[in-house]
């Protein structure tokens, strides 16, 4: 869009940058009469909406391409090529109503799994025969494919049923014997497998657990397990809510509370979201609805190209029902295990709308960027996302109605005032563009009006505000992590079990984005699929305010990284107690160290101005001024030794400048030091680096050790610069099999973390974890048990019930600890 912004006269750009939400209307319609005028904006708004220059519609001819392609290397034995051929193939195969285009689909469907069959993807196999089957239930490869599948996953009486359903509509007479031929040996395997399971249960001849301990609900897409014990009722009781009541109050406006005392661990919210979108990065990898990995046997967008989805209730909630079924209007004949399918999955739906899993019956939010038009797919997700609302918004205008403005139906905050010129620019323009798009789509039910675009501009700041990162947790190594590890008790192959929080969506919560900021918040957000969960992670009085972080925290970012950041992402200055009093964890964070060999004062760079006659500091971030208390708690006592200037009522003035010990007031070069900082944290990095190539050096260990010494030197021990280099060497020691060196450093670099961050904050239970797989790889079973338990207490506190689930391989760690310990 730098294009259509360059074209904005000056004049016209002052007038926006000046515009307020009382006055948006009139900089709104000058911007929407200048671009419609523009030969330029005509042809932007042409490539995003004209049906006949959309870049990802369906295309026939690239479908037969990439099915030709797959058909050869199927030919060739190369499985894994051909399957993603056919997949490509899928993705631009048109899903009309007409019989030929139907038949391709469902080849393709049984040339997948032909492929996936032979790699031993059994399951998923299954899974596109059943698919090819619900477009054509007369299909005889996709019956005899499937059949087949489930003889090699030992599921015989499905298997008997599809061999049986396969013969009958077989023509050919060789292929019909061929196929019962395969059938009677599916019978011999079935009874052999039935003699075999009477003599394991005592004579009695059961397909089912006598007890009726487990059931298993066969779904179109996945097969989904239910023990009784934890049956629906008893899950959603686990995962209720509290009600929260929306308060107001003078400096945070409005936020969440309760009205008794809630304890640690409590889950106090959980919601799905009122739009989202996932990010662009991730297109290719993870579910366009549920924001999970996608599985091989992936399912597309029957109208465009873009989405791709794990399942067929995912692809259900994000383009509609009726959308994504238009294939079963093929059928000619109701399939019995089609439809027992279908049912299964609208039980999944529900079972994960409270948890289980994940879901939610709600608008769908692809439905209108469909049919090949790709502004979808170009456009800024925070747009895109601003888009979905709108669509929603319109949804329920359209359904419950029509005497107000669509846009009426959103109430969030937004910070427009506070805007920048450029962001306002910026705002105006995407504004005007989406309301082609919008219009082109709902015509009349969306007005084409200034009006319009001056709603979108507060839409798009709404989204600014309001719009929640969903990140999902991932392993350093990713999943093959797990593989090595379950190995590594007689290969001595650990890895360093390192989690990470991965940005992969961008969301609207309508009661989620009531949650205010605190930079030490008391409350813990995480995302299962696309859910918010939030639980209390300390004693929350009756009536006191729920708060999350929005991104920096105590010992993330130090107070004026953790001002600005606030100030330009979300508009607001932050005012919760830690950044209104001293913590050691800002002091130490950036901090050299003194030049004295026993003095732990801190050596600053620029962190604060100057200490007024009040006791208070005056702190400038950048973009204001403001004073902080010097209220320290006197449990704090490493906050005396560090800084013990700042709590002296005479002297304090002569030691408080840049360059200056806060303790004993020694003077450092602080260009020299931190151009010194930066070279040995280079020569660590470097160092690691080098154990990707074949060039690592004969001393690494030594040169290793040495920097990081060197860097101590100049950096105060409690820095988180000192923290991560500590981690790096760690790292780095694991990847040569120096196990115990690797401990040593692993420790230490907790021993720093613990300086910075709150007790029991959740950056400490990811660190324990990375401890406790080194512990086990130096033989330290009683240490790494001790950790192992260190971190359940830690991360049980803020995820409850879901520790399991967000952490599958603390199984296998508590697991290997005790095994070897014993």
């Amino acid at each position: 869009m730098e294009r259509l912004k360059s074209l904005i006269p000056d004049d016209l750009k002052r007038m926006i940058g000046e515009s307020t939400p009382e006055n948006l209307t009139i900089s709104s319609s000058l911007i929407l009469d200048f671009l419609r005028s523009s030969p330029q904006f005509q042809q932007v708004i042409r490539e995003l909406t004209d049906p006949e220059l959309a870049l990802c519609r369906k295309n026939k001819e690239a479908a037969l391409d990439s099915k030709q392609k797959g058909n050869e290397c199927f030919t060739q034995g190369q499985y894994a090529k051909a399957l993603t051929f056919y997949s490509q193939a899928l993705r631009h195969a048109p899903a009309s109503s007409s019989e030929m285009d139907a038949s391709l689909v469902a080849t393709l469907y049984v040339n997948r799994a032909s492929a996936m069959h032979n790699l031993g993807l059994l399951k998923e196999c299954v899974r596109d025969c059943n698919r090819a089957i619900a477009i054509f239930p007369t299909y005889v490869k996709a019956w005899y494919r499937r059949g087949k599948a489930n003889a090699s996953l030992k599921n015989y009486e499905h298997a008997k049923h599809d061999l049986e359903v396969a013969a009958s509509l077989e023509e050919n007479l060789f292929r019909k014997n061929q196929i019962k031929g395969e059938l009677g040996i599916v019978l011999k395997e079935s009874d052999k497998s039935n003699v075999t399971a009477m003599a394991n249960n005592g004579g009695k001849n059961e397909n089912v657990d006598s007890s009726g301990k487990h059931i298993m609900f066969i779904e179109s897409d996945f097969y989904f397990y239910f023990s009784r014990s934890d049956n629906i009722g008893f899950v959603a009781a686990q995962l209720q809510s509290l009600s929260l009541q929306c308060v107001s109050t003078p400096d945070k406006g409005r936020g969440l509370t309760f009205g008794n005392d809630i304890p640690p661990a409590s889950l106090v919210h959980h919601e799905q979201p009122l739009a989202a979108i996932l990010l662009k990065a991730y297109r290719e990898t993870r579910c366009h609805f549920c924001f999970e990995g996608v599985p091989t046997d992936l399912l597309f967008c029957p109208s465009c190209t873009i989405p791709v989805y794990c399942s067929n209730c995912c692809l259900e909630q994000a383009v509609g029902e009726e959308s994504s079924s238009k294939a079963d209007n093929h059928s000619p004949k109701k399939n019995v295990y089609v439809d027992l399918e279908k049912s299964m999955d609208r039980f999944s739906s529900n079972a994960r709308s409270i948890g289980v899993n994940m879901p939610n019956n709600h608008i769908p939010e692809h439905h209108h960027e469909c049919g090949g038009l790709h502004w979808s797919a170009v456009l800024p997700p925070d747009i895109v996302l601003a888009a979905r609302i709108i669509a929603i918004s319109v949804e329920k205008w359209k359904a419950f109605g029509r005497n107000s403005s669509p846009l009426d139906y959103l109430d969030f905050v937004h910070h427009y005032a506070q805007n920048s010129i450029i962001t306002k620019l910026e705002s105006h323009v995407y504004a005007v563009v989406l309301l082609h798009c919008l219009h082109h789509f709902y015509n009349s039910d969306f007005p084409f009006s200034a009006a319009s675009v001056a709603q979108l501009v507060l839409v798009i700041s709404q989204v600014k505000v309001n719009s929640m990162a969903v990140v999902h947790m991932r392993s350093l190594c990713g999943d093959e992590a797990l593989g090595k590890f379950t190995n590594a008790s007689t290969s001595k192959n650990y890895i360093t079990q390192s989690t990470e929080q991965v940005r992969v969506a961008q969301a609207i919560y309508t009661k989620g984005s009531l949650f205010n900021h605190s930079c030490q918040p008391n409350s813990h957000a995480y995302f299962i699929s696309r859910t918010l969960f939030v639980h209390s992670i300390e004693l929350v009085p009756a009536w006191s305010p729920l708060e999350l972080s929005y991104g920096p925290q105590v010992g993330q970012l130090d107070l004026q990284d953790r001002q600005k950041l606030l100030e330009e992402q979300y508009s607001f200055q932050c005012q919760c107690f830690s950044c209104s009093t001293v913590s050691l964890s800002d002091l130490v964070i950036n901090a050299f160290r003194c030049i004295q060999p026993h003095c732990l004062g801190v050596v600053l760079e620029a962190a604060y101005d100057k200490l007024l006659e009040d006791k208070s500091l005056q702190v400038s971030n950048g973009l204001c001024n403001f004073k902080i208390s010097l209220h320290l708690p006197s449990h704090e006592k490493e906050v005396y030794s560090v800084a013990r200037m700042l709590l002296r009522e005479r002297g304090a003035k002569s030691h408080f400048a840049v360059g200056r010990c806060l303790s004993c007031g020694s003077y450092r070069n602080l260009k020299d030091l931190s151009a010194a900082s930066k070279s040995y944290a280079a020569k660590i990095q470097r160092l690691k680096d080098s154990l990707d190539s074949d060039e690592v050096p004969d001393s690494f260990v030594p040169d290793m050790l040495n920097s990081l010494v060197q860097l101590r030197s100049v950096r105060h021990p409690y820095s988180k610069i000192v923290a991560e280099a500590e981690d790096n060497v760690a790292e780095a020691f694991v990847r040569i099999g120096e196990f115990k060196l690797a401990e040593e450093h692993c420790i230490a670099s907790i021993k720093i973390l613990e300086k910075l961050y709150p007790a029991n904050h959740v950056v400490m239970g990811h660190e324990l974890m990375k401890l406790a797989s080194v512990q086990l790889c130096s033989d330290d079973y009683s240490g790494a048990s001790s950790s192992v338990e260190q971190v359940e207490s830690i991360l049980s506190l803020h995820y409850g019930c879901h520790l399991d689930r967000m952490f599958p391989h603390l199984k296998l760690l508590k697991r290997e600890a005790e095994r070897s310990a014993s």
